[in-house]
């Protein structure tokens, strides 16, 4: 890659299938490649039901990466995952139209919590880890209002936590952002790229 700070013999391997996790990487120059964990997160999930919602993020990103560093110890692997914390309740992707419909219902007139952990593994082990967190507000909004937005959005508001997307029709939902834009995307890249560079994977 022209002008890219990746010092790395071979570009950073993605624990993901990810668009937007890869589409944020390749914004800060450094090639990447994915591959996806092929892990039963809600199985690891059940397992750590004890764990705060910060502490959950973590625990699915590295498994993730250790997962995809073992099958590759030769490759610098990232992995991601994102909590929504809701009062300490954990909402995960809606399954279907009426389950979008009820996240919105819970989340509307309230502030909750976006954790975005990443771990980072070399030489096949996870050698960094990390979570970044934002706080988002929902304005109220009335049936009306939420069912509109739905109709809007479409099936893209399953392919998000929250039935959401800030990038995108979502952003008309919320009074109130605190965090870092790609924390909120699901990969904060400010800490991401400073444990690289730690490690003398970047130029500058």
């Amino acid at each position: 890659m022209t002008g890219s700070p990746w010092r790395g013999r071979a570009p950073l391997l993605l624990a993901s299938a990810s668009a937007t996790r890869r589409a944020l990487i390749e914004s800060a120059g450094l090639p990447v490649e994915t591959r996806a964990a092929g892990i039963d997160e809600r199985a690891l999930e059940a397992e750590g039901t004890r764990l705060a919602p910060a502490d959950l993020a973590q625990a699915l990103a590295v498994a993730k990466c250790a997962s995809v560093a073992r099958a590759a110890p030769e490759r610098v692997v990232v992995g991601a995952d994102q909590v929504l914390d809701l009062d300490g309740s954990v909402l995960h992707k809606p399954a279907d139209p009426a389950a979008a419909h009820a996240h919105l219902a819970w989340l509307q007139g309230r502030t909750h919590a976006l954790h975005s952990a990443v771990a980072v593994a070399v030489g096949g082990s996870v050698v960094d880890r990390f979570v970044a967190t934002a706080r988002l507000t929902m304005r109220p909004l009335d049936e009306a209002g939420i069912t509109a937005y739905l109709a809007a959005a479409g099936p893209a508001v399953a392919t998000s936590v929250g039935a959401y997307q800030l990038e995108g029709l979502g952003i008309h939902l919320f009074a109130d952002v605190e965090g870092d834009h790609s924390t909120i995307l699901g990969l904060p890249l400010l800490p991401l790229l400073a444990c690289l560079r730690a490690r003398g994977l970047l130029t500058f």
